[in-house]
């Protein structure tokens, strides 16, 4: 393979991000352009290209990195970013979203997802954070004329800059720690090096500095507190974009970084991430309760999510390492397609977010309905979801590596977030609702709904290619 093959999936998806932003400075006021054409022709693409790179293991520029493990999150990020393009031309146009700025930023993003996922250096993880990052503080508060936009977006950025800060310095002491590199390889080399002593202070504040840095991505306790807001305030498929994408991304940089680089000292931070990911699962059910607005409440439920997939990283085996990806897959097509639907419900003068819009929505729309419930169900871990599936394999990891009390947080925490998914379900068929006008839905927009529930479906019946295609995937990271 030539020195650039491994970074053809992100060029694809960065020339289709550039031909919207062309898309958009031609195009003549009031035209309308199907921009969103580009996006699905480009992510298409970076598919087709990640599959044909499959087994390749080709490199570019010593720092990026396109082995299985990569491409695995590749082709779950192109499943994000095609879903979220056929649901985002209804909602675009709708809410007067600025189409050309949006489609492009959302592409920027995902290519700095991809990278971020492939790189093997720290600094270019650092450089792919924040190329996604950026793109996604703007995506939040795109919607200029909302002050809930603008307040999310802030929170976003500002916390955002402390996280990269706490990044950055872990870098600056793994650099010092591996005598000059930030490889991945050689800090696992030097780390391994002095693990017959006890390790230095600056690799353990290396290793607690990245942790904050990825747990901020993550929406990990405690530096989930930018979460709800930017949630709340940002157009809801822009919510339904973050809420899986970001973290796909983060948590593929995570596992690359901490179960190959820092596999050494693993004594020393899975006691630590273990408590982080009880008081994720914990405070992200016990506060998801509580709330009235869906995406508030789906933002505390991807909170709990988080955690769950944690309890993959606390346990370190094979079960666990394929567990994270496959509940990486099976949580985004169920995540955004709740999302996509709250999204294709609303207006640009009401979102329809509220649990009280989707009173009576059976007897309304009684398709949507019935996809709500299974994302929902999916989402609490019901069979013969993927979350079951996701969930069960995560929970018989933990109890494997003897994490007997996680496993048993994860269950008791999974059973109550089932109340607060079916709330919206004894809304939807079980309460009068008021006479709502709802908007109409292309085809395009319900083709995805369809592939989402196919696919939730799918993974939750015959999960076991996919799991041996996960597992077969993580293992070339070590």
């Amino acid at each position: 393979m030539t020195d650039y093959a491994a970074i053809i999936p992100i060029v694809i998806v960065v020339l289709s991000a550039v031909a919207a932003m062309l898309a958009e400075a031609i195009r003549l006021p009031g035209e309308r352009m199907p921009i969103y054409g580009f996006g699905l022709i480009g992510l298409v693409g970076a598919a087709v290209a990640s599959l044909f790179l499959w087994n390749t293991d080709a490199h570019s520029f010593f720092v990026i990195r396109s082995d299985n493990f990569a491409l695995f999150i590749n082709l779950v990020l192109c499943v994000i970013g095609i879903l979220t393009m056929m649901f985002s031309n209804d909602v675009v146009e709708r809410e007067h979203i600025p189409a050309g700025e949006y489609y492009a930023l959302t592409l920027f993003a995902i290519s700095g997802m991809m990278m971020m996922a492939a790189a093997t250096d720290l600094l270019v993880i650092f450089i792919a954070l924040e190329i996604l990052s950026l793109a996604v503080y703007v995506l939040t508060g795109i919607r200029r004329e909302s002050p809930a936009g603008s307040e999310g977006a802030f929170k976003y950025f500002l916390l955002g800059a402390f996280s990269s800060a706490f990044f950055l310095y872990g870098i600056a002491f793994a650099f010092a720690v591996s005598n000059g590199s930030t490889r991945i390889e050689d800090i696992g080399r030097a780390l391994s090096a002095q693990a017959t002593g006890a390790p230095p202070m600056l690799a353990l504040l290396a290793v607690g500095l990245l942790a904050v840095g990825f747990a901020f991505k993550i929406s990990a306790v405690p530096f989930h507190m930018w979460t709800p807001d930017a949630y709340e305030g940002a157009p809801t498929i822009v919510t339904a974009f973050m809420s899986t994408g970001v973290k796909a991304a983060a948590f593929a940089a995570f596992v690359r970084v901490f179960l190959s680089a820092l596999e050494p000292l693993q004594v020393h931070w899975i006691p630590i991430l273990a408590v982080v990911a009880a008081a994720t699962m914990i405070l992200g059910t016990v506060v998801g309760v509580v709330q009235s607005n869906i995406k508030r409440m789906l933002a505390y439920s991807s909170i709990a999510h988080a955690g769950y997939m944690l309890l993959g990283i606390v346990s370190a085996n094979s079960a666990g390492k394929a567990a994270i990806l496959f509940y990486l897959l099976s949580y985004a097509v169920t995540n955004i397609g709740a999302l996509g639907i709250v999204a294709l419900l609303g207006t640009a003068k009401h979102q329809h977010d509220e649990l009280r819009d989707f009173s009576g929505l059976w007897r309304t729309r009684p398709g949507l309905a019935g996809l709500m419930t299974i994302f929902l169900l999916s989402l609490g871990g019901i069979p013969p979801t993927a979350g079951f599936i996701g969930k069960w394999y995560i929970f018989t990891a933990a109890v494997q590596e003897g994490h007997y009390a996680l496993a048993i947080i994860g269950v008791l925490t999974s059973v109550i977030s089932v109340f607060f998914y079916l709330r919206i379900v004894v809304m939807m068929y079980m309460t009068e609702g008021a006479d709502v006008v709802r908007p109409r839905i292309s085809r395009m927009a319900m083709t995805g709904l369809g592939l989402a529930t196919v696919a939730t479906f799918y993974l939750g019946v015959l999960p076991t290619r996919v799991l041996d295609v996960a597992l077969d995937s993580i293992s070339t990271i070590f």
